[in-house]
């Protein structure tokens, strides 16, 4: 797989679990908090991939 398919599949999981999570916990969240909260999501994904591969 390409970097490229990475990025996609974890930006529509990120998307994804944002959605549940904000839904589930604030309901009446503005969308922009979900998207906020989505970026961090694939951002804290980069981050755990970057430790996973710094001990190698």
């Amino acid at each position: 797989m390409t970097q490229f398919h990475i990025f996609v599949i974890r930006a529509i999981l990120g998307a994804g679990f944002a959605v549940i999570l904000s839904r589930m916990f604030y309901p009446d969240a503005n969308i922009i908090y979900v998207a906020g909260l989505g970026i961090i999501l694939v951002g804290l994904a980069y981050f755990a991939e970057y430790l996973r591969n710094r001990k190698k």
